[in-house]
Parts: C-alpha cells; structure tokens; sequence
C-alpha cells in the first residue's frame, strides 16, 4: 500500500510542530517546503555575509523530521545558539553547519537535501526557491519597507499590511513544485502570514502548483494575531489573504476552538497581540475545522535569541491526528 503524501508549506515554528507531529505516522510521506526570504537574527547575518539561501526555517524543518536512535542529540545540535563569543553570540549552531554546506554543495537546494541526508530526517526537505530575494512590505500609510525583519518592528505596530512582494524575479524549485502538484494533502500554515507563508505563493509557478494539486489543500489559522503584522485580523481576514495570495480557496480551515490560558493571554496583550476570533461562516465552501487545539505547554524564550518566538503553539499531536484524518 502505497504511503500518502503530505506537504507543508511555511517556515518557523509552526510548520516544525506540524512536520513532528505527523512524522510518528510510518504510512505517511513528508515533505517541508519552506520559505526563503528571512532577514533577521542569525539567519540574516550569514545571509548578509555569505549571500546564500538563508536557513534559518530550513535548520527548523529538518530538527523537527530528524528520525532514529540519535534524533534528540540532532536537535539539541541543529537548535543549539552561542551566548558569547566574539561574533558567535547569537548565532545558532544549525545555521552555521548548513551555510557550510551551501558553500560545499553547487547551490542551496542541494545544499538543504545533503543535510537532510546527513540527519537522517523522516521527510524531504526543498526551498520554495533558491533565488536570493527579499520581502517588499507595503503599508497602508504608503510606507514601503524592504526585508522581512522589517514585520517585528514594533514601531510599525498597528499599521495595517496592504501589500507584500518579492524583490526580484524566482523561480519555484522543481522538486518542491512536483511535490505540491503530486501531494494528497498540502498544509499552510500555522505561521507568520505575511512572514512564513504568504512570501511563498509570490513565487513563479507556485500557483500554477496548488491550482493543479491532485490532492487537498488545508490552511491552518494561527492561534494569536501579531501587533506589527496582523493587528485586529479575524480568522476570515486571515483566509482572505491567503485566498487572494495563492489564488485558490482551501479544502478545508482548520481553527482553534480551545480555551488560552488567562495568565498567557495577559502576556501576549502586554505585546497587543490577543487571539484570533474565528468568525469565519458554517455555510461557506469549505469545511471548517474547529477543535481544541492549544497546546498546554508554555515555551520560554531562549535567552540568546534576541528575535520574538511564539510562547503559545499548537498542540502537535492533536494537530497530527487532525490532519492525518483528513488525508486517509
């Protein structure tokens, strides 16, 4: 019996929590496609210095597949960050070995599959693309801002996002489009809507890929809105975008209908983030999938990481077990 095959699209933490999730399922076969215009922290400053693919959700795609005896020592690797050393702080381990590999290798997309290979991971892991692009933010007041790290400024909170772009021209990479074309299930999301996931549909042939999709296409909802990216955004202005960016309208939306803890919604207001309000209609096209997804966990920031991560995740086995159900 052949396995079903699953795609998920995005980058950061969201997608590595669905890519571990799924990955305990044997008749499954996973691919992480993940997003290539990331311009902050460590990521940023190899970009910057080598002018390679940047691997900062590559590094989280392959920890979150790595398979075998060894797998939580490949994390603890990939996923380890310097707290000193003179221009090592605050750079993550994972980064600087796949750097090296996209000066080994003869371009980042070979690059990324050797170190799949070297750490054994349950899933093919593919760039959306490997031109050198970054992301072009249009605001309503007329601003334009020039680089992803630009979505955490704080002092941009509020304003409202009009526009996204890539700043020159890419190509989709072959692989990653022949898996979205031939998947039983393609996942967006959870992520970062105009960080992690939107850039990937402005890709070239990107939409030609999800519009011919064989299989389903499933976009999850991210538990909180985010002060400088998606202030005051509902479940539905959430879809919308993701609709008028990829072109094609989801099989299914799946969205978290669990209770947040209080003292976790007090610090996330503290940043005026505050949960996405699903308002999205019982009689539309799609199936709405509503379920208790939050995980209990609270994840803590790491002290040498000076970006803002997600405290709040989904629940990875609740998330698994959601999407493994609907590709059988």
């Amino acid at each position: 019996m052949s396995k079903k095959q699953i795609v998920v699209i995005g980058g950061g933490t969201g997608t590595s929590t669905v890519l571990s999730g799924l990955k305990k399922y044997n008749d499954l076969d996973l691919t992480a496609v993940f997003v290539v215009s990331d311009s902050g922290g460590s990521t940023g400053r190899l970009r910057d210095e080598f002018g390679f693919l940047p691997v900062g959700d590559a590094r989280q795609c392959i920890a979150a597949l790595a398979d075998g005896e060894y797998q939580e020592d490949v994390k603890k690797v990939l996923l380890y960050r310097f707290g000193k050393g003179e221009g090592l702080k605050g750079h993550n381990l994972g980064n600087l070995i796949l750097t090296a590999l996209e000066d080994i290798e003869e371009s980042g997309g070979k690059a990324i599959e050797t170190a799949a290979n070297i750490f054994n991971t349950k899933g093919k892991v593919f760039p959306i693309t490997e031109a050198n692009i970054d992301l072009v933010i249009t605001y309503a007041d007329g601003t334009v801002k020039i680089g992803e790290h630009n979505l955490d400024d704080e002092s941009f909170g509020g304003r409202k996002i009009i526009n996204i772009k890539v700043s020159s021209h890419a190509e989709i990479y072959d692989k990653a489009k022949q898996a979205i074309m031939n998947a039983d299930l393609v996942v967006l999301g959870p992520g970062d809507l105009y960080g992690s996931l939107l850039p990937n549909t402005l890709i070239k042939g990107f939409k030609e890929a999800i519009s011919q999709r064989k299989g389903k296409f499933v976009y999850i909802v991210n538990l909180m809105t985010h002060f400088s990216q998606t202030h005051e955004m509902t479940a539905q202005d959430h879809l919308d975008e993701v609709i008028d960016y990829s072109g094609v309208t989801p099989d299914a939306v799946v969205v978290n209908e669990g209770k947040i803890n209080d003292k976790v919604k007090k610090l996330y207001a503290d940043k005026k983030d505050y949960p996405v309000v699903n308002d999205l209609k019982k009689e539309s096209k799609f199936k709405i999938v509503n379920q208790n997804l939050v995980e209990e966990k609270f994840f803590k920031q790491n002290p040498n990481d000076k970006l803002r991560r997600s405290l709040l995740r989904h629940d990875r086995d609740k998330l698994a077990k959601l999407l493994y159900q609907l590709v059988k």
